[in-house]
């Protein structure tokens, strides 16, 4: 059984910098892709960012691009999200997924971590 956990949230003046982590345990990364939504009150999740555990290829939702960063670190099996450049708009619960490389569905869900960006 795959868990992941995210941690990192908190509360940020528009301008700060916060990053999250989402770490795995039950089984490495190596064979998956594990993407960051968010979920803002009132609104759909959305995509924000991906990385390819093998490859490390990474997507960027346009409205992330430039400011977030998405990296991964083998050795302790956890996905980063840094983001910098916060914008109010930006507060949301974030969540990490993790779903086979070949795959559409993301078949494991981390609990969340609010994020909230003050004016």
């Amino acid at each position: 059984q795959v868990q992941l956990v995210e941690t990192g949230g908190g509360l940020v003046q528009a301008g700060g910098s916060l990053r999250l982590s989402c770490a795995a345990s039950g089984r490495t990364f190596s064979d998956y892709a594990v993407g960051w939504f968010r979920q803002a009150p009132g609104k759909e999740r959305e995509s924000v960012a991906l990385i390819v555990w093998r490859s490390g290829s990474k997507v960027y939702a346009d409205s992330v691009k430039g400011r977030f960063t998405v990296s991964r670190d083998n050795a302790k099996n956890t996905v980063y999200l840094q983001m910098n450049s916060l914008k109010t708009e930006d507060t949301a619960i974030y969540y990490c997924a993790a779903r086979h490389y070949s795959s559409s569905n993301y078949d494991y869900w981390g609990q969340g971590t609010q994020v909230t960006v003050s004016s």
